[in-house]
Formats: structure tokens, C-alpha cells, sequence
């Protein structure tokens, strides 16, 4: 199956991408410049009339199949263009955006399934469509096998050779059980308490999601503080970005209203998605790791103590005080007993 989606403004791109030296491959109609300022093109899905508007290609196919695809070369420079068409596993960067391994790795996967001409030449202002096959191998294994296809141009500035690409992603599934997994790992926690006695501290948590299904997913679930012996159960929403097969990613999230008193219970759950394709008849495995940390409540300790000695000092003061004031008592007592013999012994003389 194949899905579409609006297509770009490539005129539009053209204009940003002449701000670029080096472009890697973009999940949709990109264009770049290399040394050259004059020379900017642009490369998109195709059918055999030129661009179809997709933003990239995506097929569900059987073990064994062949089918053909197109691409579209858009020449926005003066003079004709000489490119070099070419095809590699797809990977996502540590900053989510989805790239294709350089030309001096070998792909193993996906990449090696796209088969397509070496190069093509592109006159100037002008559009080439190209034919593309994708064949599956017989004992290709179910779920997604991400490639990337691009038109690149080698530019040399003295020593250094510069390739310069830009293409668009290749999904391809192969049909078979969906398994839509996510494991967490590393899961570290860290209490940030308030100094503020009256106020709640925050449980900091930090975790590496891994999609061990064989399918692209994302993840949500949540993220929960338990402490008091589940009495109190604070938590908050956890995100996991797309990750395609075998990839891995670090999230952080954060958890407030956690009063930090003893120990804190820190459990991650997260469920997978599919990104594309039927979810029904998926097996879906979620994701979930807990990890406990004993926080002392120091603020909440330290107002004690200082209530504590109030209290203690009150009493004293009171204590004090009674004693004094039972010892005015007595002298007041022991004097009035005094001035009435003294009055009695002088009126009997």
C-alpha cells in the first residue's frame, strides 16, 4: 500500500536551502547547495509523470515481491547537473530527525533492497523523473526495513571532498506478525526537595526507551512516585519520541508533588504505537521499570526540631515562672505571718 500526503513548496525550499553548505537526507522534498551558491535541486517521491505529492514512500509488501517507485530530480540551477542517485539503510539521529548511512558504510538492511540507475543528468530549470525498484527478499522478516534514496553532488574545496544530498525516506514493511515493543532501561531517579517545609519536592527521572518490536513506533504512559507505602501516588505523562527497530532513545520527565518522606518509589510504564499501518491483530508489549530511592525530609525534620525545642523551652519558662511565683508566694506568706506576731507581741506590752 502506498500513502500520500500534501506535497512542498519546493520554489519556497529552493530559496531556504541556498543558506545551506551541506544537507542530510530530510523525510521529505528537500533541497541543497554544495560549494557552488548557483547550484540547488530538490528530490521527491514521484509517479512516472513527475512529483505525486508524498512527502515520502511508504509499502507494506510480501517476501519476494518487486515493485517499482519513481523520484523526482528538480534542477533549480542555470546549467546542467550531473547527479549521483543513491540508496542506504535509513537510522534516526540522537535529535529525531531521520538521516541515510554516508557512502562509506555498508547498508545491510533496507538499503540493499532499492535497486536504481547510478546517475542522471538534469538540465538546467528542469525536472527528471527516475524509476526505482524495490525487491524484497525471500526470507525478509516481518516489520519495518527504513532506506533513504538520494541525488547527491561531490563538490572539492582544496583537500576535502564535500557530498552534498538530499533525498527522502523509504519505509518499506515486510508483511508478516507486527510486534510493537518498547523496553526501558537505565532508569535513574534523582528527589529535588523544597526547602520550604510547607511545600512538595520533585522527583526527577531519566530512562532510555528501546523499541524491541520490529516495527516504528512512539510511546506514551506514565511516570509514578509512590511513597508512604502507596498512600501517596503523585505521577505525571511520559512521551517517547519515534523509534525506529532496534533504536534507542533518552527521556527525561519529571514528577511533582512528592513530599520526599522515606522511601520514593519511582515506576515507568509506557505502551507503543504505531506509526503507520492496521494496528489490529499488532501483539503490543509494553515497557515498565520501577526504582526506589529513600529520601530523608530534612525541611520537615528541621521543623520539627524547632518545634520541639519551643515547646521545651516553653515549658521551662513556665516552670520558671511557677516556681518564682510559688517563691513570691511563700516569702509573701512567710512576711504576712511575721508582721502578725510582731503585732501581737506589741499590743500585748
Amino acid at each position: 500500500m502506498t500513502r500520500t500526503t500534501p506535497g512542498m513548496l519546493p520554489r519556497l525550499l529552493a530559496v531556504l536551502a541556498a543558506l545551506l553548505v551541506t544537507v542530510p537526507i530530510a523525510p521529505s522534498a528537500a533541497l541543497a547547495q554544495p560549494a557552488n551558491p548557483t547550484l540547488t535541486w530538490a528530490v521527491q517521491p514521484a509517479n512516472a509523470s513527475g512529483p505525486d505529492g508524498r512527502r515520502w514512500v511508504e509499502v507494506a509488501l510480501d517476501p519476494g515481491q518487486v515493485v517499482t517507485e519513481h523520484l523526482a530530480v528538480r534542477n533549480f540551477s542555470d546549467g546542467a547537473v550531473v547527479f549521483a542517485l543513491k540508496a542506504a539503510d535509513g537510522y534516526l539521529t540522537d535529535k529525531g530527525r531521520f538521516n541515510m548511512l554516508p557512502s562509506n558504510q555498508e547498508s545491510v538492511d533496507g538499503g540493499t533492497w532499492i535497486d536504481v540507475q547510478e546517475k542522471v543528468t538534469v538540465g538546467p530549470k528542469q525536472t527528471k523523473v527516475v524509476p526505482f525498484t524495490i525487491t524484497v527478499p525471500r526470507d525478509a522478516s516481518p516489520g519495518d526495513h527504513p532506506a533513504g534514496i538520494a541525488a547527491t553532488v561531490t563538490s572539492s574545496g582544496g583537500t576535502v571532498a564535500v557530498e552534498s544530498r538530499v533525498g527522502f525516506r523509504v519505509m518499506m514493511r515486510a508483511t508478516g506478525t507486527v510486534v510493537a515493543a518498547l523496553a526501558i532501561g537505565d532508569l535513574t531517579t534523582r528527589y529535588e526537595r523544597s526547602w520550604n517545609p510547607f511545600s512538595a519536592g520533585t522527583v526527577h527521572v531519566t530512562y532510555t526507551a528501546t523499541n524491541g518490536g520490529n516495527v516504528a513506533v512512539t510511546g506514551g504512559g506514565r511516570v509514578t512516585a509512590a511513597e508512604l507505602f502507596g498512600l501517596a501516588e503523585p505521577n505525571a505523562r511520559t512521551d517517547v519520541a519515534e523509534l525506529l527497530p532496534g533504536g534507542s532513545r533518552s527521556t527525561e520527565a519529571r514528577v511533582g508533588g512528592v513530599w520526599g518522606l522515606g522511601p520514593v518509589r519511582t515506576t515507568v510504564e509506557v505502551t507503543p504505537a504505531l506509526l503507520a499501518g492496521d494496528p489490529t491483530g499488532a501483539e503490543v508489549r509494553r515497557g515498565s521499570a520501577t526504582a526506589t530511592v529513600w529520601v530523608l525530609p530534612w525541611p520537615q525534620l528541621a521543623l520539627v526540631a524547632v518545634l520541639v525545642g519551643l515547646v521545651l523551652a516553653y515549658r521551662v519558662i513556665v516552670r520558671r515562672r511557677r516556681r518564682r511565683l510559688a517563691q513570691l508566694l511563700a516569702r509573701a506568706r512567710d512576711e504576712g505571718r511575721a508582721e502578725a506576731r510582731g503585732s501581737v507581741l506589741t499590743g500585748g506590752s
